[in-house]
């Protein structure tokens, strides 16, 4: 028998197996004597997840056929799985990830993360939630985007920044077109992070606030914010180039960093020379 060809068959079964046997039988109440294998039995994680003894068996022996995703998640709480474990199961057991379970933090984020903002000297850099509120920024941003510092952390937000603020509005090279880009990106990316409830209020807002955000709201329409260039009207320095890229931040789905290169030498220059007068005035 070609082991690698069965093991490989059944990843799913080997995975489950591979959990199930991690876990103390003792820290869940359960009796250890005669225990002829480490970790739970079939039946023990079975009972956990409310399934079929005989389908749980199944799945770890590779029968019965894909297991549906209200199954994978009871299996998933049953073995104390983490959220990149939950994933690799999901990943196994039906070909895709799981549907994202949107958890909104309070925590802001890490210095290790802030230290990455600030190691990218002359990218003006955002980290913003699946809300499009802005969390952490750093000093190019700050000179060249706007200053965040002098802003509450409600009116922080990027949709109410770009529909209500004249002086945000004034920077754009083409409101309208950014304005619509912005609307569809964040629909997107609201639903992507499984927080298209929590947006339910701002839509609300932003809806009674600007006749522009609701017509373009009811267009739904969805958009990536995967990279681009943006022109930028600064009040000092004129129309600036900027090249700007988005990413997730891993482990953390409400989360995502935008950052913005300076197109050209010459718009770094002059990003420079903006960080160095700000530095100079405080």
């Amino acid at each position: 028998m070609d082991v690698s060809v069965t093991t490989s068959s059944n990843a799913l079964g080997a995975f489950l197996r591979d959990r199930r046997c991690r876990l103390d039988a003792a820290a869940f109440d359960l009796p250890t004597a005669r225990r002829r294998t480490p970790g739970l039995r079939r039946e023990e994680v079975a009972q956990r997840a409310n399934v079929s003894v005989t389908w749980y068996t199944w799945l770890e022996q590779g029968r019965g056929g894909a297991p549906s995703a209200d199954v994978l998640d009871r299996i998933a709480r049953a073995l104390m799985l983490t959220d990149v474990e939950r994933e690799h199961l999901f990943l196994l057991g039906l070909g895709r990830p799981p549907e994202v379970r949107y958890r909104q933090s309070d925590d802001g984020i890490s210095p290790r993360l802030q230290r990455i903002l600030d190691a990218l000297v002359l990218s003006p850099s955002i980290i913003k939630t699946a809300t499009w509120d802005i969390v952490a920024w750093n000093r190019a941003a700050a000179v060249v985007l706007g200053n965040y510092a002098a802003r509450a952390p409600q009116e922080r937000n990027v949709l109410r920044m770009m529909f209500c603020d004249p002086s945000v509005r004034a920077r754009q090279h083409d409101w309208e077109s950014v304005a619509r880009f912005v609307v569809a990106t964040f629909r997107a990316d609201a639903v992507r992070a499984g927080a298209a409830a929590n947006v339910e209020a701002l839509v609300e807002e932003l809806s009674r606030a600007s006749p522009e955000f609701a017509a373009m709201w009811r267009e739904k329409e969805v958009g990536q914010h995967s990279g681009g260039t943006k022109m930028l009207h600064h009040p000092t320095a004129g129309l600036l180039a900027l090249e700007y890229s988005a990413f997730t931040v891993d482990g953390r789905p409400d989360l995502s960093m935008v950052v913005y290169n300076p197109a050209t030498p010459e718009v770094a220059a002059v990003v420079k020379r903006l960080i160095e007068a700000a530095d100079a005035d405080k």
